[in-house]
């Protein structure tokens, strides 16, 4: 036998964690560490000699992978903890379910079970140190579809109900991949008729596109095109007519255009469909699945704390979040800042959540597209603090969002959680192609001013890679082309104007006081507007409600609304390519100016725009796009001696080219929305990519993305 100096401080070292281990928890669970690679199913992985069983401290030690192997057959264990410090992967060449109080991906072999801070601090991975991670599937080789994987997340008493259950990377690395799908939610071609009109409600929907892969069994949605009138906050959820079914089967393209598929059982409702509004068909179905073990018990929650890496895609995230509890979401990005750059949730579906769907929370530069939200408590995609710029949500699905009460101490006290789809402080972020149904009261709300307890000037990050305070009421969009919103109680899109008061009466003289004062107090610099661009909206009772000066809206098609701009502050405005069809009273209802507000009541905002500055003529002809663009490497995969590099740009403006180690990359939708690149690399060893762009106007990026290969 071979010892030394290390394998003598190794072994007293595991042996001292594994006793302070023990005098932290109860002595009715034991803690277990890994001592080698290999199986979790093989006894001579395990510090005990035994596997780890019910009740039972995993801690996979650092340099050890281990891979998950354990099934569905008879009964599965559920461990308090699983905590790792090495690498656990889940097999992918059979069905495999992990049930656990907590997992953590963290640098520390000192078992913890806090749920929500990370008990030792993530450190930057640095050359040579190799993160912790969890993979499910990875990038580039998802779980094969015949396979199930599952993380089910189970409460144990002597927890804390308020972080636990939970699965939290905190600097690790967490990766996981369900099997991609074509579509994740299509639209529905033609009308369906409700049961209770003809004796028999539709089976069978034309859609309007192809929906291979998505199989027999599989749940999906069928978003509600009736709008709720009840004014007053009463049961949104009992009056709901977004409905849930499950398939019998698909078919290919038939001789009207649309492609079948069939339903297990009849629709209760009607749902709309003509050529330029219909409702939309989502599947809920992935072969990975993050769930709560007890969705009317204790719910978990997950996060990825700063200097984390990983991703998801194709996943299900069902019955996670904790209802009226600050930061216990069913997935959170929690203050990574620039950290996790290019990190992505792609053809996710997350339903049945008591707290949001995704929060991203200062954290910049995530991608969030394809995904699928069902029946949301509060908001849906949830922007938190004000600070979160470069982010991309493109083609999401926000169906069914309830409202909630506000939460204790959250960072932005104005904000009651009434339900939106999508929810923001900051606009300098890029939407596209999102669609937003059935929401208890905003499709789409960007709400920020300034109050006693919040003030809007925040430390943000600049194309330059620098921070500076500024005024985050002003700051424009990078781009809000191609959303929807439909079947909305009250507002498909809400752009810093008024909340609506308790119990619905509105009391026009205040409200429009209010209104005008606080547009006056923060102007968009001449410019710089907020260009909102071929928007929808339909089945609504607002479309478009403006609390701010300074908006270029550049197509608006309203149908089936009460008003298609309503009460809007109008100044400094601009309007064009606006539609309206069967509106129920004005198209443009009330409009409002700031007025002439005494000098003394308006606050000069960071770019020295004063009061005077209000009366100056409409700026938006003017608009020219003076940022460059901002580029992120979405994902990285090798093949022998090539890596397939993918990723997005956000900007204003087109792009003339996206260059990867000095190489142009494709297009593959829009203007370099999506791009990829193979390069020549060696099959093993560091490399270095650098991502940069430039727009058409020669705007080229300050700070490329810049990932880095062991």
């Amino acid at each position: 036998m071979i010892t030394n100096r290390y394998t003598i401080y190794s072994l007293f070292a595991f042996a001292v964690i594994m006793l302070s281990g023990e005098a932290a928890f109860s002595n009715e669970s034991k803690t277990i560490f890994s001592t080698q690679s290999g199986k979790w199913s093989s006894k001579e992985t395990w510090s005990s000699g035994n596997l780890p069983e019910t009740g039972d401290r995993v801690v996979i030690r650092a340099g050890h992978h281990v891979i998950y192997d354990i099934g569905h057959q008879g009964r599965t264990p559920s461990f308090r903890l699983v905590q790792i410090a090495g690498e656990l992967e889940f097999a992918t060449d059979q069905n495999t379910l992990l049930e656990a109080g907590l997992i953590t991906i963290i640098a520390s072999e000192d078992p913890s079970e806090e749920g929500f801070d990370c008990h030792a601090t993530p450190p930057p991975v640095g050359e040579g140190r190799k993160r912790p991670a969890l993979y499910i599937g990875r990038p580039g080789a998802p779980l094969p579809a015949e396979y199930t994987a599952k993380i089910r997340l189970r409460y144990f008493e002597g927890m804390n109900k308020l972080s636990c259950p939970a699965l939290v990377c905190c600097g690790g690395r967490m990766e996981i991949h369900g099997q991609p799908m074509t579509r994740t939610w299509v639209k529905l071609k033609r009308s369906v008729t409700p049961a209770e009109s003809t004796g028999r409600g539709a089976t069978t929907l034309s859609l309007m596109e192809s929906v291979e892969g998505w199989k027999e069994g599989d749940q999906v949605i069928v978003t509600s095109t009736h709008r709720q009138r009840d004014r007053e906050d009463g049961d949104f959820l009992s009056s709901a007519q977004t409905e849930v079914r499950r398939i019998v089967r698909t078919g290919s393209q038939d001789f009207t255009g649309g492609y079948p598929l069939t339903l297990d059982k009849p629709l209760q409702h009607a749902h709309f469909a003509d050529e330029n509004f219909q409702a939309e068909v989502a599947n809920l179905t992935r072969n990975v699945v993050i769930e709560s073990a007890e969705p009317d018990g204790v719910r978990g929650h997950t996060m990825y704390h700063r200097y984390s890496a990983g991703s998801i895609s194709y996943a299900e995230f069902r019955h996670l979040g904790k209802r009226d509890e600050l930061g216990r979401y069913s997935i959170h990005f929690h203050l990574c800042g620039e950290t996790m750059r290019g990190s992505s949730v792609i053809g996710a579906s997350i339903w049945d959540s008591h707290n949001r769907w995704i929060t991203i929370h200062g954290t910049n530069a995530l991608v969030i597209r394809d995904c699928v939200g069902y029946k949301s408590v509060g908001h849906g995609y949830f922007l938190e603090d004000g600070t979160e710029v470069n982010n991309i949500l493109d083609h999401n699905l926000a169906a069914l969002v309830l409202p909630a009460k506000t939460q204790k101490d959250q960072v932005v006290p104005f904000d009651l959680n009434r339900g939106a789809g999508f929810w923001w402080a900051n606009c300098h972020n890029q939407f596209t192609r999102n669609v937003a149904a059935e929401c208890a009261e905003y499709g789409y709300r960007f709400e920020n001013k300034k109050t006693a307890d919040f003030d809007p000037i925040l430390s943000v990050r600049q194309p330059d890679g620098s921070v500076k305070s500024v005024d985050t009421r002003i700051l424009p969009f990078i781009r809000f082309e191609d959303n929807e919103a439909h079947t909305m109680r009250f507002f498909c899109l809400n752009l810093r104007g008024i909340a609506r008061p308790e119990g619905g009466r509105l009391n026009f003289v205040e409200q429009n006081q209010t209104l005008a004062r606080e547009a006056a107090e923060a102007l968009p610099p001449n410019g710089t507007p907020f260009w909102i661009k071929d928007f929808k909206a339909w089945e609504a009772n607002w479309s478009v409600h403006l609390g701010t000066t300074g908006v270029f809206i550049d197509g608006l098609d309203s149908y089936r609304c009460d008003v298609a701009i309503w009460r809007s502050v109008m100044d400094r405005s601009g309007f064009r390519r606006m539609t309206s069809r069967e509106m129920r009273v004005n198209d443009i209802h009330g409009p409002i100016s700031m007025g002439a507000v005494p000098a003394s009541t308006a606050s000069e905002n960071d770019e020295g725009y004063a009061y005077e500055a209000r009366l100056q003529p409409a700026s938006v002809s003017s608009f020219k796009d003076q940022l460059p663009p901002v580029t992120v490497i979405t994902s990285i995969v090798r093949q022998g001696q090539l890596l397939k590099v993918c990723g997005s740009v956000a900007d204003t403006s087109d792009i003339r080219h996206v260059l990867v180690n000095g190489q142009k990359a494709r297009s593959l939708r829009g203007s370099f929305s999506e791009w990829e690149i193979v390069l020549e690399a060696p099959a093993s060893g560091p490399m270095e990519l650098t991502a940069i762009s430039e727009d058409i106007n020669g705007h080229i990026e300050q700070t490329p993305h810049i990932v880095r290969l062991d």
